[in-house]
């Protein structure tokens, strides 16, 4: 049964968050699916080398940052990409249909006083007004194919990742295990005389969450390592390619290093490459594979695909936290 007092304590908090939290959806929805669009489109008019050598850079400098994420994009590309755009356009439509509808809504003045209904209400009756706009103008079925679209596709990758970060999730389970042991021959004697008997249970639970923890963190910061250095490689050549591909493409020999024609007879593309290559593992060392401030807040969508990515095929593999 649910608390008299924690009912009327989310009261007013909902009462002062939805209409301002409207106003908000209202504004951003409408703005990031026009420019996501614009960046789509913007993508498509890009030059095939153009994208080639953009796509090595990111893999070159971030690979080992976002490697599951990485890995994920790769494993859509095989058939899932196109059903997962089609799906988000189709999420996109909807969500303008409705936004457009919320603004038409927001001017109505049913009662003719000069204000509109929305201004007159409260908190709770606008979320209650605003759901049932949706319930009205949305099309179910429409919204139930789009999801589940996506949700197919995610299952395939996720099936995908577990089997290509299984030795990942192997190495964790053996550093926990090997953790697990001399902790509880140590630690948990100690922590047992240290507390109240009725708690000394949940010792043993604890320690094997913590050895968990730190097991999965050392087993995921190696596979940035690993994932690093081979994308790094990965990128350097799409890099030395690209810009070989570019300089024929311009005419552009450099003092006949680069021959017309014959793009398999120049060494560029491979200096280039080992360069880019050592440069990119350099950097993601530096950095210390985890994207520095203040561009992780830039860059948080990413960062927070790339955890729940590793949760979820952590999760899968029955080794929960």
């Amino acid at each position: 049964m649910t608390d008299n007092s924690e009912t009327g304590g989310l009261k007013p908090i909902v009462e002062s968050l939805a209409k301002p939290l409207g106003a908000f959806l209202t504004w951003f929805i409408p703005l990031a699916i026009t420019q996501g669009r614009k960046a789509l489109d913007l993508y498509r008019k890009l030059p095939q080398n153009f994208i080639e050598f953009l796509i090595g850079v990111i893999f070159c400098f971030f690979g080992g940052v976002y490697p599951t994420l990485f890995a994920a994009v790769q494993a859509a590309e095989n058939g899932g990409r196109k059903t997962v755009l089609a799906a988000l356009n189709d999420l996109a439509e909807e969500a303008t249909i409705i936004i457009e509808e919320s603004k038409k809504d927001d001017k109505k003045d049913d009662d003719k006083d000069g204000r509109s209904d929305v201004t007159e209400i409260s908190g709770t009756e606008f979320l209650q007004r605003k759901t049932l706009l949706v319930l009205r103008k949305m099309n179910p079925d429409k919204i139930d194919k789009a999801i589940y679209s996506i949700y197919r596709v995610w299952l395939a990758v996720a099936a995908v990742l577990t089997l290509k970060f299984a030795k990942t999730i192997n190495f964790a389970l053996s550093i926990a295990e090997f953790l697990f042991r001399p902790c509880d021959h140590v630690v948990t004697p100690v922590l047992q005389a240290a507390i109240p008997d009725e708690y000394d249970k949940w010792v043993p639970v604890v320690l094997r969450w913590i050895t968990k923890s730190i097991a999965i963190s050392i087993a995921w910061y190696i596979q940035s390592i690993q994932s690093a250095f081979t994308s790094a490689l990965i990128g350097g050549v799409m890099i030395g390619r690209s810009f070989v591909h570019f300089c024929n493409y311009r005419g552009i020999d450099l003092g006949g290093l680069i021959p017309a024609k014959h793009e398999d007879e120049t060494a560029v593309d491979e200096i280039l490459s080992y360069v880019f290559a050592a440069l990119g593992f350099y950097f993601q060392f530096k950095i210390g594979f985890k994207v520095p401030s203040p561009w992780n807040i830039l860059l948080w969508p990413f960062g927070t695909a790339e955890y729940y990515i590793r949760w979820s095929i952590t999760k899968r593999t029955g080794m929960e936290v």
